[in-house]
């Protein structure tokens, strides 16, 4: 666990931004495409932890971007090279741009200063996306990843940061996967070798403090 002056050098407020990750009502919502998901992100409270981190992002400055996944009605654009994909295309409630489903979730609040962005294909809400330009524009150092899942989107998020040069921290109990169990395994063996790993209750006493001033 990092040490609280270690947590607040790298946090910021001025140089940091928050990224939730597919937290869309289609996915953590109470009519999920991905139902066990779902229970798991609401059950283990990490999509409360969210929102409270989102909350404490918007009272600090802290920039806040919402991730979202959706395709078009057609189909076009999207990817099929994977089994994931595939199965996606035949779920009871799709992500189509536009319906309720890609939708922030409501118990999450979405400001005028943020910034939602979406994708039409891949696996990562980075590469391929507005993302990584914003951030820099942004002046972003720091990024702190949320959401789901953790045996998709949220790695794909992670490494892509680091790869581009952003310092990342991992709130433990913000992010879910399934099973279950699955989430602290990744967490231990894969997340913590390249990101700062904390709690959403650490992240929120650096982010009440705020000390930079907020860029424009």
């Amino acid at each position: 666990m990092p040490s609280h002056a270690e947590l607040s050098e790298l946090l910021d407020p001025a140089t940091t931004v928050l990224l939730t990750v597919e937290c869309q009502q289609g996915v953590v919502g109470e009519d999920s495409a991905l139902p066990e998901l779902a229970r798991e992100a609401r059950s283990s409270g990490a999509l409360a932890h969210v929102a409270r981190l989102v909350a404490a992002a918007h009272e600090s400055g802290v920039q806040v971007i919402h991730a979202i996944a959706e395709r078009r009605p057609d189909g076009r654009g999207a990817n099929h090279n994977a089994r994931l994909f595939r199965a996606a295309e035949r779920l009871p409630v799709q992500q189509l741009s536009g319906s309720a489903a890609v939708r922030v979730a409501a118990q999450i609040e979405v400001a005028e200063e943020d910034f939602v962005v979406r994708r039409l294909h891949g696996l990562s809400p980075i590469q391929g996306t507005d993302v990584d330009a914003l951030l820099r524009n942004l002046g972003c150092r720091t990024l702190i990843v949320t959401g789901v899942s953790a045996n998709v989107a949220i790695p794909n998020a992670v490494f892509d940061a680091v790869n581009r040069g952003y310092a990342v921290v991992v709130p433990r109990d913000a992010i879910a996967g399934v099973p279950s169990d699955y989430t602290p395994a990744m967490i231990r063996h894969t997340l913590a070798l390249v990101a700062t790993v904390a709690t959403t209750d650490e992240v929120l006493g650096c982010l009440k403090r705020p000390r930079g001033v907020r860029r424009a």
